[in-house]
């Protein structure tokens, strides 16, 4: 059986005085560290989630300005298209044109030279075909 005298007593009021001992020196301190370290984990998750957000932001921000800026090239690759058709359309007008007078005047040269022609061969026809009949006459026209 247990026997309930001062010893008992005594020990309870060590064991009190032991808890009281070892939660002043051991239990706040360690308590306090570990509260610190929790509140430094936050602090750090804290920063991160805001890092992140600052992140997002910024990849959003660039993909906005690329966008932009390859709206823009895009725009402007268009103009210079349709730039450089239209001085296609030019230079293709003016070629045209050109072909089509070089055309005309060497149809002008080709028509006299050859009404040139025609005329000196109808100035040879005559005297041609007078020889051919002094020739087959045998006398002279």
């Amino acid at each position: 059986m247990i026997n309930l005298d001062l010893a008992f007593a005594v020990q309870i009021v060590n064991f009190g005085l032991l808890v009281l001992v070892l939660n002043i020196f051991l239990y706040k301190p360690i308590r306090a560290l570990l509260a610190q370290r929790r509140q430094e984990i936050q602090s750090a998750r804290e920063r991160a989630v805001a890092v992140d957000q600052q992140v997002q932001e910024k990849v959003a921000q660039y993909e906005a300005r690329l966008r932009d800026a390859k709206a823009e090239v895009g725009a402007k690759r268009a103009e210079l298209v349709k730039e450089a058709q239209a001085e296609e359309a030019s230079l293709l007008d003016k070629a045209r044109l050109d072909a089509a007078t070089s055309i005309a005047s060497i149809r002008e040269r080709v028509a006299k030279e050859s009404a040139e022609a025609r005329a000196l061969l109808q100035k040879q026809v005559d005297v041609l075909s007078g020889d051919i009949c002094e020739k087959i006459l045998g006398r002279s026209l």
